[in-house]
């Protein structure tokens, strides 16, 4: 292929019909992408039994293939063929089997050895292990279904970007390569007006974070929480207990990390730079906006300078626009809400992922707002606040939505705004 024709390939919208979607199976099965819905996000999906079409996946979203990609199937019955059960198959077998019974179709992905004989190394990221979930959003299992192959599909956005979580979201990451976009629609003109409407709709990924991943380990009889998504490790914990396999011995942990783009993981979302948008990002520490909301309410007793100085550092009384005025604040709960108004100056922009810190509305608002934040004419910074979890009380998707901000700041937390 010409460097001529390569640059001339543009993504194209295409409608949720089962017509449509045909169409797009057939993609799958010749080894082209596909971006499709799921209840979680916007998946980038291909063939996951070609080496050839997988390779194409990390091309497009230039994704290091230190990377994994999980693999999605319509049930039990597909994804056990992919694992491997030949060192203690009946016992894992029987783990796995309850699990995907359980939790599919849904929000959890679960890892175990892969059965190599089948899937490519190159969706292991060559670690021996495979990442398989069961879609519950009806087009993705549609499209599935139609392709007639399991899809191995990461999140459709430029490596280390916001996740998208709405077709537009998509064309405009990877406007220039050959991938088909699936709308929620059923009415689409490839055009950027119905792009645009799209934007304005409703998100069509309802829980709207990555799911929940899980490693199972038959050698240390555990099941480790890899990433927090909308299935929480007691979710996890309460179906072992419901089918007598606790008598096993598997316990549930968390093991949760963060490691650089040069080390191979067996799940995907471990990467601390993740989900970040293309301004500078910093997660406000939990005791800088307790303590300045706090003398802000007059809860504590500091001057006048001493809060300009917490709020807006060292620039108070130059002719220039404080930092503050330059940075948009992506909230959750209320908790920088002192900062929309501050003296002369507030901030630029102002969001809330949930006003009352309803963790599910957060969960599905924060890749939309951090997209909207990015957005903002004029903005030099992002800042959230640092959520006050405790592991053992808090639910799953708060849980994650920490996971996600923590990530979009690359795991900078700061003790003033800078």
């Amino acid at each position: 292929m010409t460097e001529e024709s390569t640059t001339s390939i543009k993504a194209k919208l295409v409608s949720c019909t089962d017509e449509s979607l045909s169409k797009c199976g057939e993609r799958i099965r010749s080894e082209e992408l596909v971006s499709f819905p799921t209840e979680t996000v916007y998946g980038l999906g291909c063939n996951a039994l070609s080496p050839t079409a997988v390779l194409k996946v990390f091309e497009a979203k230039k994704r290091p293939l230190t990377d994994p990609l999980i693999v999605h199937v319509l049930d039990t019955e597909s994804a056990l063929p992919l694992w491997d059960f030949s060192s203690n198959g009946g016992e894992l077998k029987s783990v796995l089997t309850t699990l995907t019974q359980h939790f599919f179709p849904g929000p959890l992905t679960l890892v175990s050895k892969s059965n190599t004989k089948v899937v490519p190394d190159i969706i292991t990221a060559g670690t021996g292990y495979v990442a398989i979930r069961s879609p519950s959003h009806p087009i993705a299992r549609r499209l599935i279904e139609l392709s007639e192959r399991p899809i191995a599909a990461p999140s459709a956005n430029r490596f280390g970007h916001v996740s998208p979580t709405k077709a537009f979201h998509v064309m405009n990451d990877l406007a220039n390569e050959n991938v088909w976009v699936v709308s929620s629609s059923e009415n689409i003109d490839n055009d950027t007006s119905t792009a645009e409407s799209d934007n304005a709709s409703s998100c069509t990924c309802e829980v709207g974070v990555e799911s929940t991943v899980a490693k199972v380990d038959e050698q240390t009889k555990t099941i480790s929480i890899l990433r927090q998504g909308a299935v929480s490790a007691k979710d996890i914990q309460q179906c072992l207990l419901k089918n007598d396999l606790e008598k096993l011995g598997y316990i549930v942990d968390v093991k949760v990390k963060s490691t650089s783009e040069q080390v191979a993981n067996i799940a995907p979302g471990q990467t601390v730079r993740h989900y970040s948008p293309d301004v500078l990002s910093f997660m406000i520490s939990e005791n800088w906006w307790k303590n300045s909301s706090s003398s802000i309410n007059g809860k504590t007793s500091h001057s006048d300078d001493d809060l300009k100085k917490r709020i807006h550092g060292n620039d108070l009384n130059g002719g220039s626009p404080t930092l503050l005025s330059r940075s948009v604040i992506l909230d959750f709960g209320g908790r920088l809400s002192f900062l929309k108004e501050f003296g002369d100056s507030g901030c630029l922009a102002y969001r809330d992922l949930s006003s009352k810190g309803d963790s599910r509305e957060g969960a599905s608002n924060v890749f939309e707002y951090l997209r909207w934040a990015e957005n903002v004419e004029d903005a030099e910074r992002v800042f959230f606040p640092e959520i006050d979890v405790n592991d053992e009380d808090t639910d799953a998707l708060t849980l994650a939505l920490k996971d996600r901000l923590t990530r979009a700041a690359s795991g900078v937390v700061i003790e003033e705004l800078q």
